[in-house]
């Protein structure tokens, strides 16, 4: 029998209240019926999932599964990064933001098949400062909201999202950047530019629907780069529209490149995050993809 490791955020998302016993048990009956033995982990710490996706690979696991959030499929993803061992994810976050670009389905039980007998799909994981990241990264502002959002008692969700980023925007100074973008075959591009925050997406989505990079892609080997320079809340207003649309398109105020490598140096430290997940870097930040590192299941066709 096929072995299967199962990962388990209870407190992911909106409500952030599982019942463990009704997930354990909806993960093993579904993955034997696919012929899977499987090993059930919750986490209760930010590294787990990585920790856990590692134990599974020394067990000879063939399929590891994250049930949780961005962050959790993040740390699950960045051990089975470059080995052979999919990845399959079950939506149990807030905003879920990779696992829509993926078009997976919402519901446990019919994800938890897809993972054990869907198709397997190569995709780029991305990296930031040393850290992996699959979905969506960003600098200044947009790690301001992550960490805020991390705090154990944080409200989840889309209206958490916006009171996170009402707590924070008024009292926020942009940080100054030189920012470097560089592609195969192409010479560098740099400019400088002021800030509320930097994007950099391998998918399209934030989460919740909101498209950041309509335009990217998640195996084309590029990351997107959105440049969200200083700007009044009425006009940060008036792009949400667009931006739940797949509309967003550079204008004023909104500078969007692409490239495989990006080196970003700042005035004073800079605070990122990867997939949600907050990290400190210095005055200088580096980018790059590993194009198709990473093995998702998703449907069939």
């Amino acid at each position: 029998m096929k072995r299967a490791c199962v990962i388990i955020n209870p407190i992911a998302g909106a409500g952030r209240v599982r019942t463990i016993n009704a997930c354990e048990s909806l993960a093993r009956d579904t993955l034997a019926r696919h012929g899977f033995e499987t090993t059930v982990r919750v986490t209760v710490g930010p590294d787990d999932a990585r920790r856990f996706a590692d134990e599974a690979l020394g067990s000879n696991a063939e399929l590891v599964v994250a049930w949780g959030g961005d962050g959790t499929v993040n740390g699950a993803a960045s051990a089975l990064a470059n080995t052979k061992i999919p990845l399959g994810i079950v939506l149990g976050g807030s905003g879920n933001g990779l696992g829509r670009d993926l078009g997976l389905p919402h519901h446990p039980a019919a994800a938890l098949a897809v993972a054990a007998d869907g198709a397997t799909r190569a995709i780029d994981a991305c990296e930031l400062g040393g850290s992996l990241f699959f979905n969506v990264a960003g600098i200044g502002l947009d790690a301001r909201i992550a960490a805020r959002l991390a705090s154990p008692d944080a409200r989840r969700g889309l209206l958490g999202y916006i009171k996170a980023t009402l707590a924070e925007l008024p009292g926020y100074k942009p940080n100054q950047y030189s920012i470097e973008i560089s592609a195969a075959g192409e010479e560098p591009s740099t400019f400088a530019t002021s800030a509320l925050f930097i994007a950099l997406a391998n998918s399209r989505q934030w989460g919740n629907g909101a498209q950041i990079a309509p335009m990217a892609r998640l195996d084309d080997g590029l990351v997107d780069v959105v440049v969200v320079q200083p700007q009044s809340g009425l006009q940060i207003a008036s792009r949400v529209p667009a931006l739940f649309r797949g509309s967003l398109d550079e204008r004023p105020g909104l500078v969007m490149r692409r490239g495989s490598e990006v080196r970003i140096q700042a005035e004073r430290p800079m605070s990122f995050h990867v997939d949600g997940e907050p990290r400190r870097g210095g005055e200088r930040l580096e980018a790059r993809v590993h194009p198709r590192a990473l093995l998702v299941k998703v449907r069939p066709g």
